[in-house]
């Protein structure tokens, strides 16, 4: 009739269930041992070796010649160079803090030993995070030991499926202290979290949403659904900085206040954290625009990684998140966690296999799946992946609270080296940072950062004009070292920090990229370089090193002439007649 198994057989004939029970591994008994005692993994420090283990098939070929910092951050060693040595006794003299983040410099020698392997240097945790390879070790050993079947049945295999299901809905809600009213609804990613909102919200001609312009694309998107249906969009205009003035925003707020919250549901969308201005708004909007009646909805992709949140202390009516960007894996697999009451209010434009009780062929009367995240959960969950999303979020949680304090200490130092750079032929700056900067310095494990770990910047020419950030990103990648590059897809805070809002306004129906980047006479965007959970001294000191290349005018010259000839012997637009 619909997507909902067979009725149950009477008590008396039905067969005995086969009781299941997920094992965790040592590996991660071993997580919550490790965080513990600070103290501990600190005092530790000078015992700790690089035990390698044997060297993968798949290494590729360029990582034996390149040079090693990885013991730098547990013991400095002979094999290091010494300004790398030097360099880092330095940053510990100014950041002694640091020390207490040690557990977090033995994880990186455990769990991500492949880094050190491809010699590839990874600085784009806001694009993906990287995951623990015993997390996929954990994972796949289950996947080998269980039989799992579609959660749409009573077999013993999708009993075993529906209840990692449920374990990670309930480790979902534990993870951001949620209150007993609410839910977890899987989704294939945040954008999935979010258009679902968008799509379901019952906007009406007098309805309002309200959005900053700092904002993701698909934070944008939800604005087609509430134009379509008469709704009115209002935007919290970015700061030079991005994120937003909190000022601005409650007046806006006011503004577009909901005339009644029943006859005209209005919907405000905060972002948590800017994936490129690196600014944090601040979560108590929350609490306000609800006191004036809207619904609220928190993108929280790039807030969650690296900071604690509380549902508890921040009751949003619904929250996005991808796993893939706290803990790497799995890819595919995101969540709207929400109130019931909220998911109640919303209005599906269809019904899906998965979702419905009974469905009437031929006919119009469809009864919907009893259980309310059942009725969002479009087809088959992603069930072999659910149980890596209860071990991912343990695996979070242990080291979560000495992130802040690490990301904090190397974002800083990452800051003021970057700003000593300068042209060895003019003497002028070989960067411009502008992403929001931190104005507060963290000492102690378990505080929290006013902004995130990311630094939008552009490079610059001997005469200060702006590198193309095709030639970066090429350049980079000849160095292995894994950026971002673009306006990623976050186009209202990338206008204001690249400062071509006025150009935005002039668009028009029609208008590419291309066209774009003819009108302001070169290409758009930044260069993003974010640290996250894996992140270390190394990693910075990479990217200094390379930065520091930008500025000798022999080596640039020479990955120029041969971005060049990777491109066929010539650039094109913007980038033709580029002084470098």
């Amino acid at each position: 009739m619909g997507n909902s198994h067979s009725s149950p057989v009477p008590a008396a004939n039905k067969p005995k269930a086969r009781a299941f029970s997920r094992q965790r591994s040592a590996v991660f008994s071993r997580i919550s041992l490790g965080c513990t005692s600070v103290a501990e993994s600190a005092s530790s420090q000078d015992t700790i070796v690089n035990e390698k283990a044997s060297r993968p098939k798949h290494q590729l070929s360029h990582s034996s010649s390149l040079p090693t910092l990885s013991n730098v951050a547990y013991a400095p060693s002979a094999g290091v160079s010494g300004d790398a040595v030097a360099a880092y006794n330095a940053f510990l003299r100014d950041f002694p803090e640091y020390r207490s983040t040690w557990i977090l410099d033995t994880l990186r020698r455990t769990d991500y030993t492949r880094l050190e392997y491809t010699g590839e240097t990874y600085v784009d945790y806001m694009g993906g995070a990287l995951f623990p390879e015993s997390l996929i070790k954990v994972h796949t050993d289950f996947l080998s030991r269980n039989v799992m079947g579609n959660t749409h049945s009573v077999s013993n295999s999708s009993k075993l499926s529906l209840q990692c299901a449920d374990e990670a809905r309930a480790a979902v809600l534990a993870f951001f202290n949620a209150p007993p009213e609410y839910t977890v609804v899987f989704t294939a990613n945040a954008t999935g979290a979010l258009k679902l909102v968008g799509e379901s919200f019952p906007f009406t001609g007098g309805s309002s949403y309200v959005l900053g312009s700092d904002a993701h694309n698909s934070v944008h998107g939800i604005r087609q659904y509430a134009t379509v249906r008469g709704a009115n969009v209002a935007y919290i205009p970015s700061t030079p900085n991005g994120g937003f003035d909190p000022s601005a925003a409650k007046n806006i707020l006011l503004r577009n206040r909901p005339r009644s919250r029943e006859l005209a549901p209005s919907l405000f969308a905060l972002t948590g954290q800017s994936n490129i201005s690196n600014s944090k708004n601040p979560l108590s909007m929350i609490a306000y625009a609800a006191s004036l009646g809207y619904y609220t909805i928190l993108d929280a992709a790039a807030l969650a990684p690296t900071s604690t949140f509380s549902l508890k202390e921040h009751p949003v009516d619904a929250m996005a998140i991808s796993f893939y960007k706290m803990f790497g894996f799995p890819t595919g697999v995101g969540a709207l966690v929400v109130k019931e009451s909220f998911l109640a209010q919303l209005e599906r434009p269809w019904f899906a296999g998965g979702t419905v009780d009974v469905v009437q062929v031929p006919g119009t009367i469809m009864t919907r799946a009893h259980k309310l995240h059942e009725q969002f959960e479009d087809g088959t969950i992603n069930y072999l992946t659910l149980p890596a999303i209860t071990d991912g979020l343990q695996f979070l949680s242990a080291y979560l609270p000495f992130l802040p304090l690490r990301l904090s200490s190397l974002l800083h130092y990452f800051v003021d080296s970057l700003s000593l750079l300068s042209h060895d032929t003019t003497g002028s700056p070989v960067v411009r940072i502008l992403s929001r900067l931190p104005t507060r310095r963290l000492k102690s494990v378990g505080d929290q950062t006013e902004t995130g770990s990311t630094i939008s910047l552009i490079f610059l020419d001997p005469k200060g004009e702006m590198i193309p950030n095709s030639f970066i990103e090429y350049s980079a990648s000849k160095q292995f070292i894994s950026l971002r590059t673009g306006c990623m897809c976050n186009p209202g805070a990338a206008a204001a920090i690249l400062g071509i809002q006025d150009d935005m306004g002039k668009l028009y129906p029609g208008v590419t990229l291309k066209d774009f980047e003819h009108a302001v006479g070169r290409e758009l965007g930044v260069v993003r370089i974010s640290l996250g959970l894996a992140s270390n001294f190394q990693d910075v000191w990479k990217v200094l090193r390379f930065a520091s290349m930008m500025g000798v005018e022999k080596a640039r010259a020479a990955l120029w002439e041969t971005w060049v000839e990777s491109k066929g012997g010539s650039v094109s637009g913007c980038c033709v007649g580029q002084a470098l």
